[in-house]
C-alpha cells in the first residue's frame, strides 16, 4: 500500500499506554483524508522521526522570532526560513543567517490558527519556548496547511508530556511556587518552615517527574518548562 507523503495530514501517537490497539501500545499513527493508519515496528521511534523528517525537512516557511519576548509583543518582521527536524529539536535556518532552535523539552505553550500574514490569512503556529538565553519567547511559524499541521504535531510532543497528569500535594505546589517566585532552592526549607529532609525528598520526586532539573549536587535545582507551567497555574488558583 502506497501513501504519498503530500497526503499525510498528521503523525503521532507513538506511546499510548492507556489505549491498546490489538494488544499493541507502541505505534505511529498516520492520518490522511478520513483514514488513520497505525504502524507498529521494532523501531517505532526511528519510524516516527523519519516520517517527520521526510515531511518537514527542507520545507520553506515564514518565521517571526521572537514575536513575543517576556510577554511583550516585538516589532519583528516575517522572514523566510527552512525547517530541519532533529530528535528533540525544530531548527529553522533564517535567510539572514540566524538559526532559530526550538527544543521540544522547552516548549511551554502552543496555539495554531489562521492569522494575517503579509496581506492574507495563512496557518500560523505560535510556539512558546525558552530561548538560548533562558528567557521565555514566542516563535511564530507560517506554512502551507500540511507543513503547519505536521509541524504542530512535532513541536507539541514535548508539550503533551509536559502537560501529562501529575498529582502534587500542597507542599509540593508551594515548593514550585516559591522557586517560580525566585526563592533559592537552598532557602526553601526555611522559607516554607519545612524539614530539610522532607524538601530533599520533594526535590527527588519532582526531578524524577521531570518538573525540576538538577543543576548540581546538594540539590540546586531549577524549574523545567513543565514546572513553570504547574507553578504558574498554582499561582492563579
Amino acid at each position: 500500500r502506497k501513501i504519498p507523503l503530500k497526503k499525510v495530514e498528521d503523525v503521532g501517537g507513538r506511546y499510548d499506554v492507556n489505549q491498546k490497539i490489538a494488544g499493541v501500545s507502541d505505534y505511529v499513527s498516520v492520518s490522511f483524508g478520513e483514514n488513520v493508519l497505525l504502524l507498529s515496528t521494532d523501531e517505532t521511534e526511528e519510524l516516527e522521526r523519519d516520517l517527520y523528517g521526510a515531511i518537514l525537512d527542507h520545507e520553506y516557511v515564514l518565521v517571526k522570532s521572537p514575536a513575543v519576548a517576556g510577554g511583550v509583543v516585538q516589532d519583528t518582521e516575517w522572514e523566510k526560513g527552512k525547517l530541519k527536524t532533529n530528535e528533540n529539536e525544530l531548527a529553522i535556518a533564517v535567510e539572514d543567517g540566524r538559526l532559530i532552535s526550538v527544543e521540544l523539552d522547552d516548549v511551554s505553550g502552543f496555539e495554531a490558527g489562521p492569522k494575517e500574514v503579509r496581506g492574507g490569512k495563512k496557518p500560523v503556529l505560535e510556539i512558546e519556548h525558552t530561548s538560548d538565553e533562558g528567557t521565555t519567547i514566542e516563535t511564530h511559524v507560517s506554512a502551507k496547511k500540511q507543513v503547519a499541521e505536521v509541524c504542530g504535531s512535532f513541536v507539541t510532543r514535548g508539550l503533551e508530556e509536559t502537560e501529562s497528569a501529575i498529582e502534587l500535594d500542597e507542599t509540593e505546589r508551594r515548593v514550585l511556587v516559591a522557586l517560580y517566585s525566585g526563592v533559592s532552592p537552598f532557602d526553601i526549607p526555611e522559607f516554607l518552615d519545612e524539614d530539610v529532609d522532607k524538601i530533599e525528598e520533594i526535590y527527588e520526586r519532582l526531578v524524577t517527574a521531570g518538573v525540576l532539573e538538577e543543576v548540581r549536587v546538594r540539590r540546586e535545582v531549577d524549574l523545567t518548562a513543565r514546572g513553570r507551567n504547574i507553578a504558574s497555574e498554582s499561582m492563579d488558583q
